[in-house]
């Protein structure tokens, strides 16, 4: 338990639950903290938000099984963040997509009945709640815009400049498999291969399973001079 208290203190929607209140909380139920393996499943599609989550340790993604029966991930929670923030409070709070944890994860559920009396008695909580879902409900959405509407060579290239300005370099090391890069980024593992042979058919780069390389053209469709 000391070691939840401890992961509780550091989020910010809890500097205003004082420890003894945690405590109280975690003996009469109201809080539990449940721990997941890596690759565990935390929610399938279709399950009932009937409580808030919110992350202590580790990271959870919302994935979805397209048609094919791959496996893409849409967004990545880490700590801190919240799960069914405002699923719970809809006409409908069935989570929509599956959530797993990506690494060993530890989260803290809180009852409906123990939320609702944080909010009526506790302002600082409430407030602090309604500051995190209102903005992190316009976050998610961006992101699965993003991934609606961008292209699979957008995605590759957003990737690839992100690297490429982390790396300081034109040759992109790899830190993961093509699978892994083709989750991170929501596309299919085979079309993420078949968009990197376009792209290296338009001279754009050369790849291998260790590394991208940026070529000249590359810099020219982004209207930008090489690094040297």
């Amino acid at each position: 338990m000391k070691n939840y208290l401890s992961l509780m203190h550091e989020i910010e929607l809890f500097n205003s639950i004082n420890i003894n209140e945690a405590k109280a909380y975690l003996a009469d139920g109201s809080f539990k903290v449940n721990a997941y393996g890596k690759n565990a499943a935390v929610h399938f599609a279709g399950d009932i938000c009937s409580k808030l989550e919110i992350i202590l340790s580790g990271s959870v993604a919302i994935e979805r099984i397209d048609e094919a029966g791959n496996l893409m991930t849409i967004a990545e929670f880490f700590s801190g963040d919240l799960l069914g923030g405002n699923l719970m409070f809809s006409k409908n709070p069935y989570y929509p997509m599956t959530v797993t944890a990506k690494q060993p994860a530890s989260i803290l559920e809180i009852t409906e009945s123990r939320l609702f009396k944080l909010f009526l008695e506790n302002h600082k909580f409430l407030r602090s709640y309604l500051e995190y879902t209102a903005d992190h409900t316009v976050i998610l959405g961006e992101r699965i815009k993003h991934y609606v509407f961008t292209t699979i060579r957008k995605s590759i290239i957003s990737y690839l400049e992100y690297e490429r300005k982390k790396q300081n370099s034109n040759i992109i090391k790899l830190s993961m498999s093509k699978k892994a890069l083709s989750e991170r980024l929501g596309v299919q593992r085979t079309s993420l291969s078949r968009e990197l042979a376009k792209m290296r058919d338009d001279c754009l780069i050369r790849f291998d399973a260790a590394s991208i390389e940026l070529l000249p053209a590359y810099f020219l469709a982004l209207n930008e001079s090489p690094k040297r």
